[in-house]
């Protein structure tokens, strides 16, 4: 079992509640991530719905859990042939703190049969910038290994449009640093990247109120590529649109989420 396996790893405590120990190894500033928050619920829920995969996931954060011990409760709200959606809440201290949609099935062996978003061109991992090279804490980081396209990094000497590209592996100490990413860690991949705002000057804490992912394909060993763009920032709101590719370059994830700007 990886570190990210045991960091979301779940507990069966009846036929709907499953125990969970929220791990703040994979925080910002001490308040989870939210891909990481989400991984956790789809495991709770695919395990409901007896299904192989998450097949997507749409979350509305209500309020940031701290580390510890937690709980999800589910419910399968239809299960058919093809697919089961199941409603997922995880809760701390008696408080609602995530609310998520899980669509579950098995996701498809065949290649695609049409791809609008081709992998971008970006310089190999190891000419890109590290994000741990940062002024300040990401307990995130001393999991997941980060490289940022240097012509993407958002810098005050950097700045251009709201777009970040760069790479994503995970990192364990048992296992060694590039460590194999299961469907879940998409699910990390899709909101690994820093604030795309970042790059207009927008600087400071930028909390998510809905992600919605949708998973495409069991994720070939390697690297992971990412691209992460804001196509609106206005009124204090900005989107966030996120792909993911693998190391065949094939689509692995995709997702859009609405977050604050920071201050």
């Amino acid at each position: 079992m990886s570190a990210f396996q045991r960091a979301t790893a779940v507990r069966r405590r009846d036929d709907s509640t499953y125990d969970v120990e929220l791990d703040l190894g994979w925080s910002i500033g001490g308040r989870p991530n939210g891909g990481y928050l989400l991984a956790a619920i789809a495991r709770a829920a695919t395990d409901a719905a007896g299904r192989d995969h998450p097949l997507a996931v749409s979350g509305h954060f209500l309020r940031p859990p701290a580390g510890g011990p937690a709980e999800v409760r589910t419910e399968v709200v239809k299960s058919g042939r093809t697919v089961a959606t199941v409603r997922a809440t995880l809760w701390q201290d008696g408080q609602a703190c995530l609310d998520a949609l899980v669509t579950a099935g098995r996701l498809p062996d065949a290649a695609a049969d049409h791809v609008g978003t081709p992998m971008p061109s970006l310089p190999p991992p190891e000419e890109c910038r590290s994000r741990a090279d940062t002024p300040f804490r990401v307990e995130l980081l001393d999991n997941v290994d980060v490289r940022l396209d240097p012509a993407t990094v958002p810098t005050a000497e950097n700045a251009g449009a709201p777009l970040v590209r760069g790479w994503m592996a995970l990192r364990d100490a048992d296992l060694g640093d590039g460590s194999p990413a299961d469907v879940l860690a998409l699910l990390l991949a899709v909101d690994v990247a820093p604030p795309t705002v970042f790059r207009l000057g927008l600087v400071g804490w930028a909390p998510t109120v809905e992600l919605s992912a949708l998973l495409r394909a069991v994720p070939a060993p390697g690297w992971l590529a990412f691209e992460a763009e804001a196509s609106v920032v206005a009124g204090g709101w900005f989107d966030e649109n996120a792909t993911v590719w693998d190391s065949t370059g094939r689509v692995v994830a995709q997702a859009r989420q609405l977050a604050l700007v920071g201050r």
